[in-house]
C-alpha cells in the first residue's frame, strides 16, 4: 500500500491514462504497463498488492473502454462471451496459484511471456482477417472448442500473473476465429474486464488491493481509453500497424520488467 500525497495522487492518474491508452490502442498492455507503474513509479507494496490493484484498475477500464468499440460496431460479442467465460475459470485457478509465488519472481516472468507473444504478434498474416466471422449454428462445431480451449489456457496465465491478459487475448482470439486486429483489439476488452475483476476479487480477500490508488487510476484510465480508441481505429486499415505497435510495447515494457526483475535479485 502507498500513503497518498499530490505526487503520488498525480502519477496514480498519469499511469492510469497510460494503461487507459494502451487498452484502447490494441487491447492489451495494461496490466503489463500497470503492474510495473504501480509497483515501481506509483510506490504500491508489497509487490501482490500492486498486482491486485493493476487487476481491478484494468478490469474497470477495459470496461469503460469497451462501449467506444461496441458503439463502432468492433465487437464480435457471442466469440468474445465464450472466450471470456473459459478464461474465468482459468483466471480463478491461475489467480489462486499466484498468490502462492513470490511477488518479485511473478512479476520477472512477464518478461518471457511478453517476449514470446511479441515474436508472434510480429508474424506477417497472409489475409487482413474474417470481418464476417461469428459464432452460430454454424460455425458452433469449428468455434466452440477452440474459443474455449483457447479461453481457458488463456485465463489461467492471465489470473496466475495477475494481469487483465489483453496482449494474450487478443492473439488468442485471433487464432481461434481468424477475426481481424481491430475486431480482436475491440473484442479482447470483454476477456480483460472479466479476468481482471476475477483475479481482483481473489486478491480482494486477502486485502491486497489499494482502493484509494485504484480509483485514480481508472479516472486517468478512462480519459487515455478514449484517445487510444480512437487512434485504434484510425490504424487499423494500415496493413499489420497494430500488430507492429502490439509487439513493440510488449518488447519495451519486457525489457523494463526484465531489468528490475534482475536488480532485485
Amino acid at each position: 500500500m502507498v500513503e497518498l500525497n499530490l505526487a503520488t495522487e498525480a502519477l496514480s492518474v498519469v499511469s492510469g491514462s497510460l494503461v487507459g491508452f494502451s487498452l484502447g490502442l490494441i487491447g492489451g498492455g495494461g496490466s503489463i504497463l500497470a503492474v510495473p507503474l504501480l509497483a515501481y513509479l506509483v510506490g504500491v507494496t508489497p509487490a501482490h498488492a500492486a498486482i491486485g490493484t493493476s487487476a481491478l484498475a484494468v478490469a474497470a477500464n477495459a470496461t469503460a473502454n469497451l462501449w467506444g468499440h461496441a458503439l463502432a460496431g468492433k465487437v464480435k460479442w457471442r466469440c468474445a462471451g465464450v472466450f471470456a467465460l473459459a478464461g474465468v475459470i482459468g483466471a480463478f485457478g491461475g489467480s489462486t496459484l499466484g498468490k502462492m509465488v513470490d511477488g518479485e519472481k511473478l512479476i520477472g516472468l512477464f518478461a518471457i511471456v511478453m517476449v514470446a507473444t511479441g515474436i508472434a504478434m510480429l508474424r506477417p498474416r497472409k489475409d487482413l482477417g474474417d470481418e464476417t466471422v461469428n459464432l452460430n449454428r454454424e460455425t458452433a462445431g469449428r468455434l466452440l472448442p477452440r474459443l474455449g480451449g483457447i479461453g481457458l489456457a488463456t485465463g489461467v496465465l492471465a489470473g496466475f500473473f495477475g494481469i487483465g491478459g489483453g496482449f494474450l487475448i487478443v492473439p488468442g482470439l485471433i487464432l481461434a476465429t481468424g477475426m481481424p486486429i481491430i475486431n480482436a483489439v475491440a473484442s479482447s476488452l470483454v476477456g480483460v474486464a472479466a479476468f481482471g475483476f476475477t483475479t481482483a476479487a481473489n486478491y480482494a480477500v486477502s486485502g491486497l488491493i489499494d482502493w484509494p490508488v485504484a480509483g485514480l487510476f481508472l479516472l486517468g484510465g478512462i480519459a487515455g481509453g478514449v484517445l487510444g480508441g480512437m487512434t485504434s481505429r484510425k490504424l487499423a486499415t494500415g496493413r499489420n500497424t497494430l500488430q507492429k505497435i502490439f509487439a513493440g510495447v510488449i518488447f519495451i515494457v519486457a525489457a523494463y520488467v526484465a531489468a528490475k526483475a534482475m536488480n532485485a535479485v
